[in-house]
C-alpha cells in the first residue's frame, strides 16, 4: 500500500511537537470562579493535555499558571475525555513555552508560532 502512513498523517496535522512533561499547574476560570490544581501529561507550544482535580467543561475560558516557571497564559478547554472527565486538552490563546521545556523542539520557534497566527 502506497501513500503516507496514518502515524505520519497524524503528526503532520499537529501544529507543534508534543513533549511528555509533568508539571504542576493552577487553573482558574469560569463564571463560578473555579480554582483547582492539575498536572500536565503532554505539552506543546499551542497547549497541553491535563489532568485536573475537578472536571472542566469544553469551551471553558481559563487561566493557567505553571508553578515551576511562574509563567501563565489564558486558554480554553478544547477537549474533555468522555471516559476520564478530569482529563482535558487545552489550547493557549497565544502559542508559547510556558511549560519550562529547556530544549524545545525545532518547531517551537517564534517564526512557527507567527505562521500559525496567519
Amino acid at each position: 500500500m502506497s501513500g503516507p502512513s496514518l502515524h505520519a498523517t497524524f503528526r503532520e496535522s499537529r501544529r507543534s511537537t508534543r513533549v511528555p512533561l509533568k508539571v504542576v499547574i493552577n487553573v482558574e476560570g469560569g463564571a463560578d470562579h473555579l480554582t483547582c490544581e492539575g498536572e500536565t501529561i503532554v505539552v506543546n507550544l499551542h497547549g497541553a493535555l491535563l489532568v485536573t482535580a475537578v472536571p472542566l467543561a469544553k469551551g471553558l475560558k481559563i487561566s493557567i499558571q505553571v508553578y515551576l516557571t511562574g509563567k501563565g497564559s489564558k486558554a480554553r478547554v478544547a477537549y474533555v475525555d468522555p471516559k476520564e472527565p478530569k482529563h482535558c486538552g487545552i489550547e493557549l490563546d497565544q502559542p508559547q513555552n510556558i511549560w519550562g521545556v529547556p530544549l524545545p523542539p525545532s518547531d517551537w520557534t517564534e517564526a512557527s508560532a507567527e505562521k500559525d497566527r496567519r
